[in-house]
C-alpha cells in the first residue's frame, strides 16, 4: 500500500464500527429464544432459494401415493364416495401386502349414501307401504351399512385414519369421541408431565364417525404454515387437554417399522415456562425436532416426486405388486378437493404428498435439524467477527473497496451456511448477522482511512513472542514488507526434538519438568531468535521454527544450519546444570529443509496461527525424525546443502526415498562452519568413498572401508551401513537396484504425531 494511505485512517469511524458490533450483539441478547418474524420470513426464503439451488433429490421407493385425481373421479362420480368403494379398495391395497396404509382423509360425518341411512331416514309415508322383512334386513344387514363395511375392512390390517385438530376455541367442544392412537408414549427425563410440555395444544378434535374409527390407529393431518402459506415444518405432536397425540405420517411410519412405543425428549436444563422438546426416540431411531416438537421438512423435490397410482386403476386391478411391502399413502390431487399445499419448490403440491415427505424423512432420518442455540452462537459470531473485519475493511479501504468485501463476506456467509449446515440438513437463519454488515456498511462507508497506528501495534503484538526485537522493529519502520495473509514463498523451515524425552519425564515431578522445559525451551529459542529465526510453535518438547518470514531474509538457507550448529553446542554447554537435575545427558535431532512453502495465519476466524505449511515442511519433520536412524544430530535436504553450498562443511549420508515424494531426497549433516580439520576432513572423505562403493553395489570395497571408520570412530552411522552392507551380500539386490534407502522411519511427520 502506498505510505500517502497511512494519513487516511480514521480511529473514530472505527471505534462507531465496534460500538455497533456490541448494539447489534445486545439487540440479539433481547431476541432470546423469539426470533421477530420478519427474519424468520427472510431466513425461511433463503432456504427456499437453497432447496432450488440443491434441487430435486431421489425419494424413497417405499412410499406409494394412491390418488383420489381426475381420473377416478371422472370414473366413479364426485366426492365424497360411497364408503364401500373406500372398503374395496382397502381391501384391495391389503391383498397386495402393503407395509401400512394411511388416510390423508377426514370421515367425520355418516355416510349419507348408505342403503341403512337412506332407509332409515325415509319419510315415514314411505317406509310403512315397506314389506317390514326388506325393511328390517336393510337395516341390520351390516352390508348395506357401508360405514360399518369400511369400518371392517380397516381393522383388518395396519391402517391409519387422518383426523384433524382445531387449534382455536370455536365453542363447539364437547364430550365426543376423541382420537385414540395405539402406541405408548413416554417421556424422558422421568418426572416430567405431558401438561408442562410444549407441544402446540389443541381445542378440540375432529374425529373420524365413530362407525368408521375402526383402523388400527389415527393421526392428525394439521401442517403448519408461515406467513407466506409455505408449510416448511409440521409437528409430529401436539396435545388436546394435555394427552399428546401423534401425527398421521408418524403413525403410518410407526406401524410400518413395527414399533409399539416412543419416546419424548424434553430439556430439564432451560430455564422456560415448559420444557423445550428435544426429539423423538423410537427404537434406536433419534429424530430431532425444535422445541415446539416439529420438524423441517427436507423436501425432495416439487410436486409428483413420488409415484402415484390412480385409485380407479386399483379398484379395476387384482394385482399391483407395487405395492407390496409400501407405506400406500391414500389422498387427492385433485384441484377441486381443495389439499393444495406450497412448498419451497413449488406453490401447489398436494397435501398428501407433504405426508409422503415426512415419511421419506423418518426413513432416511434427515429431516432438517434447528438448533436454536447453534443459530444463536452463529449470529454472535458472524456479528462479532464479521463486523469486525467489515469495520476493518472499510476504515482501512474505504467506501468502494469496503462495499465490495462486504459483497463477498455476504456471499461467503450465505455459501458457507449452504455447503456446511443446510446439505447436512441442519437449519440456521443467518439473516441478522447480514442485516447487521448491511447497516454496518451504511453507516461506515462514509469513512476512508489507513490505521497505521493500529497496524503496528497489531504487528508489535503479534510477532514480539515469535521473532527477534530487531525483525519486529524492522516490520514496524517497513511494514509493506509484511503479509500475514498466506502466500507461497521460499522458506528454510526447522525442526528440533529431545531423544529419549519420555523417559526423561518420568524421572521428575510436574514441577521440575515444567522447569527443566521452560530453561530448555528459552535457551533455545533464544539462539533461534538471536539467529533471525521466526518460533512457530512448541509441540511438545519439539521446536518448529522457519526463516525468511514473515520479513524476506537473505541467506535464511545458511541461518537455519548455523542456528542448528549453535543449539546442539549450547545443548552441551548446558549439560552441567542438567546433571545437577539429576538427569541423563540431553542429545536433540534437528532435520532443515529449503523450498516453496505456504506461509500466512491458518486456521479459524476465532483462532488462528501465523505458520508454514505444505510438502516441505513435511520433508523437514520427517529429517528429523531420520536422525535417530544414523545417529546425527543434524539432517538436512540436498535443496538446502545447494543454498549454504561450502560455508558449512556437510557429510553426505545417504540417498532416501520419501512417502509422497517421486524423487529420493540426499540427506546432508552439517558438520562445521567454514573449513573443517583435516582429521574430519579426511574421515568424511574416505565415508562418501565407502557410500560410493557402496551405491555402485562394491560390497565388499563398501564393508572394508565402514568396518575402518567404526574401529577408528564406533557410531550408529558407520554400524548402519555395515548391516545393510551385510545383508546385501548375503542376498544382493538385483541389477536395478539404484542404492535408495526406503527406511520406514522416514515416512513419520512428527509434527503431526505429536
Amino acid at each position: 500500500m502506498p505510505d500517502r494511505l497511512l494519513a487516511r485512517f480514521n480511529l473514530p469511524s472505527f471505534c462507531l464500527g465496534c460500538f455497533l458490533i456490541l448494539l447489534f450483539c445486545l439487540i440479539q441478547y433481547g431476541f432470546s429464544s423469539q426470533k421477530p418474524a420478519l427474519l424468520g420470513t427472510i431466513d425461511n426464503r433463503i432456504m427456499d432459494m437453497m432447496f432450488n439451488i440443491r434441487g430435486p433429490q431421489p425419494v424413497s421407493e417405499d412410499i406409494i401415493i394412491v390418488d383420489i385425481d381426475e381420473k377416478s373421479l371422472k370414473a366413479l362420480g364426485q366426492w365424497p364416495w360411497p364408503r364401500n368403494i373406500l372398503a374395496d379398495l382397502t381391501n384391495r391395497i391389503y391383498l397386495n401386502q402393503a407395509r401400512a396404509i394411511g388416510f390423508d382423509i377426514v370421515f367425520a360425518e355418516q355416510d349419507r349414501t348408505s342403503p341403512a341411512y337412506y332407509f332409515k331416514h325415509l319419510d315415514t309415508s314411505v317406509t310403512r307401504n315397506l314389506p317390514m322383512d326388506i325393511l328390517s334386513e336393510v337395516l341390520q344387514n351390516e352390508q348395506f351399512d357401508y360405514d360399518a363395511v369400511f369400518g371392517k375392512a380397516l381393522s383388518i390390517g395396519p391402517t391409519v385414519l387422518g383426523y384433524a385438530f382445531q387449534l382455536k376455541d370455536d365453542g363447539l367442544k364437547t364430550t365426543a369421541q376423541t382420537p385414540f392412537p395405539s402406541g405408548t408414549i413416554g417421556l424422558k427425563p422421568e418426572g416430567q408431565t405431558f401438561s408442562n410440555t410444549s407441544l402446540i395444544p389443541a381445542y378440540r378434535a375432529i374425529a373420524n364417525y365413530s362407525t368408521v374409527a375402526m383402523a388400527q390407529s389415527e393421526g392428525f393431518i394439521n401442517m403448519g404454515t408461515d406467513e407466506s402459506g409455505t408449510t416448511r415444518q409440521v409437528p409430529l405432536f401436539m396435545t388436546l387437554d394435555d394427552i399428546p397425540y401423534p401425527s398421521l405420517a408418524l403413525e403410518v411410519f410407526r406401524i410400518g417399522m413395527g414399533i409399539s412405543h416412543v419416546t419424548l425428549h424434553v430439556s430439564d436444563r432451560i430455564k422456560t415456562p415448559k420444557a423445550l422438546i428435544l426429539g423423538i426416540q423410537m427404537n434406536d431411531r433419534f429424530i430431532p425436532t425444535d422445541g415446539f416438537g416439529e420438524i423441517f421438512l427436507n423436501y425432495r423435490g416439487p410436486a409428483y416426486s413420488y409415484t402415484y397410482i390412480s385409485a380407479v386403476d386399483v379398484l379395476k386391478q387384482s394385482s399391483f405388486p407395487i405395492l407390496k411391502n409400501k407405506f400406500v399413502l391414500i389422498g387427492t390431487s385433485s384441484t377441486g378437493l381443495f389439499d393444495l399445499k406450497a412448498t419451497p419448490f413449488s406453490t401447489a403440491v398436494p397435501g398428501i404428498e407433504i405426508q409422503a415427505n415426512i415419511i421419506d424423512n423418518l426413513l432416511q432420518s434427515d429431516s432438517f435439524e434447528y438448533d436454536m442455540f447453534t443459530e444463536i452462537g452463529l449470529n454472535y459470531t458472524f456479528i462479532v467477527v464479521g463486523g469486525f473485519l467489515l469495520s476493518l475493511i472499510l476504515s482501512f479501504l474505504g467506501p468502494v473497496a469496503g462495499g465490495i468485501s462486504a459483497l463477498v463476506l455476504f456471499s461467503a456467509g450465505i455459501t458457507w451456511n449452504y455447503y456446511y449446515f443446510f446439505l447436512n440438513c441442519r437449519h440456521v437463519g443467518i439473516t441478522y448477522p447480514i442485516l447487521t454488515w448491511v447497516i454496518l456498511l451504511l453507516i461506515i462507508s462514509i469513512f476512508n482511512a489507513f490505521r497505521e497506528g493500529k497496524t503496528k501495534k497489531f504487528i508489535q503484538k503479534a510477532f514480539s513472542h515469535y521473532v527477534a526485537p530487531d525483525v519486529v522493529s524492522q516490520l514496524l519502520k517497513n511494514p509493506k514488507g509484511l503479509s500475514l495473509a498466506g502466500e507461497e514463498k521460499e522458506l528454510t523451515v526447522f525442526f528440533c526434538d529431545i531423544r529419549g524425552f519420555t523417559s526423561i519425564s518420568e524421572k521428575m515431578n510436574s514441577h521440575d519438568l515444567g522447569n527443566f522445559m521452560n530453561h530448555y525451551l528459552s535457551a533455545m529459542s533464544r539462539i533461534i531468535m538471536e539467529n533471525k529465526g521466526t518460533v512457530d510453535k512448541f509441540i511438545g518438547d519439539a521446536i518448529m521454527a522457519f526463516w525468511g518470514a514473515p520479513h524476506d531474509e537473505p541467506g535464511h538457507a545458511l541461518k537455519a544450519v548455523s542456528t542448528a550448529l549453535k543449539l546442539v553446542n549450547e545443548l552441551k554447554s548446558l549439560q552441567d546444570a542438567y546433571q545437577k537435575m539429576n538427569l541423563p545427558e540431553i542429545s536433540v535431532g534437528i532435520g532443515i529443509n529449503t523450498g516453496i512453502m505456504s506461509v500466512g495465519n491458518f486456521g479459524s476466524k476465532e483462532r488462528f496461527d501465523y505458520t508454514v505449511m505444505g510438502d516441505n515442511v513435511n520433508l523437514a519433520s520427517r529429517l528429523e525424525g531420520a536422525n535417530r536412524n544414523y545417529g546425527t544430530s543434524i539432517l538436512i535436504s540436498r535443496a538446502t546443502r545447494d543454498q549454504i553450498k561450502d560455508a558449512v562443511f556437510c557429510r553426505y549420508i545417504d540417498k532416501v526415498q520419501v512417502k509422497g515424494r517421486e524423487e529420493p531426497v540426499d540427506l546432508y549433516e552439517p558438520l562445521v562452519e567454514g573449513h573443517p580439520p583435516e582429521e574430519l576432513s579426511k574421515e568424511v572423505k574416505l565415508f562418501e568413498n565407502g557410500i560410493s562403493a557402496y551405491q555402485t553395489m562394491d560390497f565388499e570395497k563398501a564393508d572394508h572401508i565402514m568396518a575402518l571408520l567404526n574401529k577408528n570412530r564406533p557410531c550408529l552411522l558407520y554400524q548402519s551401513y555395515m548391516d545393510r552392507i551385510y545383508g546385501f551380500m548375503k542376498a544382493p539386490p538385483p541389477d536395478s537396484w539404484n542404492g535408495i534407502e526406503r527406511r520406514g522411519q522416514l515416512i513419520v511427520n512428527r509434527l503431526f504425531t505429536k
